[in-house]
């Protein structure tokens, strides 16, 4: 017998029939011995609807009163869950974040959490009950509710796992696995058996949508073994561990990430004096404005260039801020393209394996694609190329690093 937390997101309870099905599904591992714990998300696009009403009365209504109302709409999904699985004679209890409790501090909209009273949970699963939790919420220590941001019932589910030392949390999604890559951008694109939590980290935040970052974060922190699994057909999914615990002959690539949502901007002829950096970055830093990638030239006569990247949202905004600055350090032009794309080699192999980068660059230029800036990490190569030819590398990085294969 396993103890295991699943996780149904929003379009796996997108309607009665849907949350029928999942009963079904939760009853069956009860029947087969097993303890669960259920974690649902609002149904499909229910947290929009709130969020639209909230709109029509103000716009800018208070982070406390958003997280009474947004939270409102899991509690809907655990009740008509718990009474499916009651109706087919399968005993299960629904909880609220705030009455497990799942303690947080008191920053609403993005709150994190603290501590969870596990005990109420351990009494229903020796009583034999499913116990269905709502995701994405909790309880601050003056009683307030409060939430953990979009996405954050993956989160939650990571908490109790690792609270009630499950054997195992299942994320079900709409997909049935970690791909090696977007399968609508490579055809080949394969579902893998194990990916490592660092891996699935840098796969997370480089623009796979499969998991919230802080989901997996959690779960590499206390070593909750990770499993993604479709909710709509049977399969073994993809199961993320750690690092001794994948095939040590795994390929040298596990995944290639990318995105669209880039934008550069380069500050030209800066003075190459200490400090430089600061007076670019400070103001953008200041203005809420997360950097990511930053190439700074070697300095030649007093003077260098300045480029880093953001989100394609913040570029006009960015922009703004630059043009006021670089008069005040006396830079020369600002130039920028927000029409840029992301595209990043993830896997451990490469901490044992020499030549990925030049196989990468080599693949590029047989394709005719111009790198524009270059970052690694050890476990990651990040370049960034023209949007318009981001199917391109991906397809043929895919297959230069045998992604491809299926054996």
């Amino acid at each position: 017998m396993a103890l295991i937390v699943q996780k149904y997101g929003g379009t796996s309870v997108g309607t009665v029939e849907r949350i029928k099905a999942v009963a079904e599904k939760v009853a069956k591992f009860q029947r087969d011995g097993h303890q669960i714990v259920v974690v649902v998300s609002a149904m499909s696009g229910e947290t929009n609807r709130l969020i639209g009403l909230s709109q029509e009365i103000t716009a800018e209504p208070t982070p406390r009163e958003m997280d009474v109302l947004v939270s409102t709409g899991e509690q809907v999904t655990i009740a008509l869950l718990s009474m499916a699985l009651n109706e087919i004679g399968q005993p299960a209890r629904s909880y609220t974040g705030a009455q497990i409790p799942i303690q947080t501090d008191n920053v609403h909209m993005k709150a994190r959490i603290e501590k969870i009273d596990e005990l109420k949970m351990r009494a229903d699963l020796n009583a034999g009950r499913v116990i269905v939790v709502a995701g994405f919420q909790g309880v601050d220590f003056d009683g307030n509710i409060t939430t953990l941001g979009r996405g954050g019932s993956d989160t939650t589910a990571v908490a109790l796992a690792a609270a009630l030392k499950a054997d195992e949390c299942q994320i079900y999604t709409d997909v049935d696995g970690v791909y090696t890559t977007d399968p609508r951008v490579v055809d080949k694109a394969r579902r893998l058996e194990t990916i490592t939590f660092e891996e699935m980290l840098e796969m997370a935040s480089l623009g796979s949508k499969v998991l919230q970052i802080r989901s997996v974060e959690f779960a590499g922190k206390y070593n909750v073994p990770l499993r993604v699994l479709s909710s709509f057909q049977e399969g073994p999914g993809t199961l993320i561990t750690v690092d001794d615990e994948v095939d040590m002959e795994k390929p040298v690539i596990s995944g290639i990430a990318f995105t669209r949502d880039e934008a550069k901007l380069t500050v030209r002829n800066a003075p190459d004096t200490p400090g430089i950096a600061y007076k670019i970055l400070g103001p953008v830093g200041e203005a809420n404005i997360e950097v990511d990638m930053i190439v700074q030239n070697v300095g030649a006569q007093g003077a260098t260039d300045f480029t880093f990247t953001v989100h394609r949202n913040e570029y006009a905004k960015t922009k703004k801020i630059l043009e006021k600055s670089i008069q005040e350090m006396g830079a020369g032009e600002l130039t920028g393209d927000d029409k840029i794309a992301k595209i990043s080699l993830v896997g451990v192999g490469m901490r044992s394996h020499a030549g990925v980068a030049s196989r990468m660059f080599d693949t590029l230029a047989k394709e005719g694609v111009n790198i524009e800036m270059i970052s690694t990490s050890e476990i990651k190569i990040s370049v960034v190329v023209a949007e318009k030819y981001l199917e391109l590398a991906v397809r043929a990085l895919h297959t230069a690093f045998e992604l491809d294969k299926t054996d």
